[in-house]
């Protein structure tokens, strides 16, 4: 336990990187799945930032939040899957919620910070995409 506690060895980064990208993909797709859930009544007001119709707006939205999160929960294509994540919470922040309080751009702020982190990091040991890249001997 102290050295889960104390530690900067390997494992502790690795275990680190899994539960930040673990934790924030799994509270993504809670976004992803609201939208999905409820796809015909958010048709009518999801909002069209990137002027493509709000229908393309929400089912872009759908992809990243949902299905390139749960790539990002199995560490599968990680620094792929960040790059829609990112920008979904990129045009959140700075598009949609330009003119609201901070309060309402928080969340994706946050969300944000924790893909451009994991985009540096990469995904760690604990991942698909470390276990199908490791050397075989």
């Amino acid at each position: 336990m102290k050295k889960l506690i104390f530690s900067t060895k390997p494992f502790a980064i690795d275990f680190a990187l899994a539960l930040l990208r673990v934790g924030s993909a799994g509270m993504m797709i809670t976004h992803g799945w609201a939208k999905i859930a409820d796809f015909t009544n958010k048709l009518g007001t999801f909002r069209d930032p990137l002027g493509v119709g709000p229908a393309v707006s929400l089912q872009l939205a759908i992809f990243s939040e949902f299905f390139c999160a749960i790539l990002l929960l199995l560490g599968f294509m990680t620094r792929i899957c960040l790059l829609p994540l990112g920008f979904t919470m990129f045009v959140a922040a700075f598009m949609v919620h330009a003119d609201d309080p901070f309060a309402s751009k928080e969340k994706a702020l946050l969300f944000l910070l924790i893909f451009v982190v994991l985009s540096i990091t990469g995904p760690g040991r604990l991942s698909l995409d470390a276990q199908i890249n490791r050397k075989r001997y």
